[in-house]
């Protein structure tokens, strides 16, 4: 990583806060979620009753990034200025980043494409940080770095790196081929023979158990199933001997939690208690947002409601987690943007949990009688984008936004 103290490397912005906050708040400020939110999280309008989950939508970590982002173009209006990916996985908040001009790199197996960055540019990274390579080839090329790697990201990277300095291999609750795991992943390459494993759920994770317990998968099945998972000296009867569990920051906060305790168990049955004590390590790495987004939801989960709306991003990990706790307990519509919501219609485009593709729901609104409507959004949903669900929800049972007052 670049010393904090580079002249060409940037993470505390560059004081042009104020000279960006009127851009900011036109581009991304909601009234009705102001309404909302002046309302005990509540808005009645006739039949409809909208309830948002106290706790949604842009987190500190993903504000930051954006003013960042926005301060960047501020401090350096004609320098060429490229985006490492996606600033976060919202796809408005992307396109205002390219409307400003800034040029998102591609990603290629092996990283992102640097072929056309010279050292007279400015490079932002996301939100989600970037791998160890890409920290290296950056600082050869010597351009200007602005990161904005989120700070509960950072705090993960921390722990990664003594596991492996301590000779634990990282066991990774998270998506392998998701941008922060991937920097995640890397921070093992600071040791040599560090070693990482990417599991994606509980299923995956007791394969891992049952291969720490002398059952299940042979060695050759178990590489050959999680090769792409896993780092390229990984192997299973070497590094599932002393483990350190860490997570993506946006999963699913139970389950990450369960995988800890899951692979503890089993080192204990295999070696026994003393031996677990020695070699196994599990901290909670849920960043708080995430936590508060969760709960807040497990919370509105608790009244009557008819229907739930998650907003957000269809490669949102947050938002995915959301909408997977949502669909438990009552009919869930995971929707991109208010462009999903066909008042005209009574049609919804939606993502179900656990697919990939997207698919249409007419009738799922109740034509006549009133309704409740449970509303939260992923972290990186702006507060524009929620008022215009709620205004085309509202325009599905026949009341003008407008009017709302």
């Amino acid at each position: 990583m670049p010393p904090s103290d580079s002249s060409t490397y940037y993470r505390k912005g560059f004081g042009l806060k104020a000279e960006v906050q009127d851009t900011l708040a036109a581009d991304y400020t909601g009234r009705l979620v102001d309404l909302l939110r002046a309302r005990a999280f509540t808005l009645d309008a006739g039949p409809v009753t909208i309830r948002l989950a106290r706790e949604f939508g842009f987190c500190y970590g993903v504000e930051r990034a954006v003013e960042y982002a926005y301060q960047t173009r501020a401090k350096f209006p004609d320098r060429r200025i490229s985006l490492a990916g996606e600033i976060i996985h919202n796809p408005h908040v992307n396109t205002k980043l390219r409307d400003m001009g800034i040029v998102f790199l591609s990603r290629g197996e092996t990283g992102f494409d640097y072929a056309h960055v010279r050292a007279d540019d400015v490079v932002i990274l996301p939100a989600f940080g970037v791998t160890i390579a890409d920290f290296e080839t950056l600082r050869e090329i010597g351009c200007v770095v602005v990161d904005t790697t989120c700070g509960s990201v950072l705090n993960v990277w921390k722990r990664v790196e003594h596991y492996a300095k301590d000779g634990f291999t990282s066991l990774i609750h998270g998506k392998y081929y998701h941008e922060e795991t991937r920097a995640t992943a890397s921070q093992v390459e600071r040791y040599p023979g560090g070693t990482y494993l990417v599991v994606r759920d509980l299923a995956q994770a007791r394969d891992v158990c049952e291969y720490i317990e002398g059952k299940g998968l042979s060695r050759e099945a178990f590489l050959e199933k999680y090769r792409a998972q896993a780092s390229p000296q990984f192997d299973p009867a070497v590094h599932l001997r002393r483990i350190g569990v860490a997570n993506q920051t946006t999963m699913l906060a139970r389950e990450s939690l369960a995988i800890g305790e899951e692979v503890g168990r089993a080192m204990a049955r295999a070696r026994g208690e003393e031996y677990r004590a020695a070699n196994f390590r599990t901290f909670d790495t849920i960043c708080s947002a995430t936590q508060d987004r969760q709960d807040a939801v497990n919370e509105l989960l608790r009244e009557p409601l008819d229907v739930m709306l998650v907003l957000g991003g269809y490669n949102s990990s947050n938002t995915i987690s959301l909408a997977a706790l949502c669909a438990e307990r009552v009919p869930t519509f995971h929707v991109a943007d208010a462009t999903c919501v066909d008042p005209a219609r009574g049609a919804i485009r939606h993502l179900p949990p656990g697919e990939r593709e997207e698919v249409e729901t007419e009738g799922w609104l109740a034509a006549t009688g009133p309704v409740r409507v449970g509303l939260t959004a992923g972290a990186s949903t702006p507060n524009n984008k929620i008022g215009e669900v709620v205004a085309r929800v509202l325009a599905t049972r026949g009341v003008d936004p407008a009017s709302i007052r």
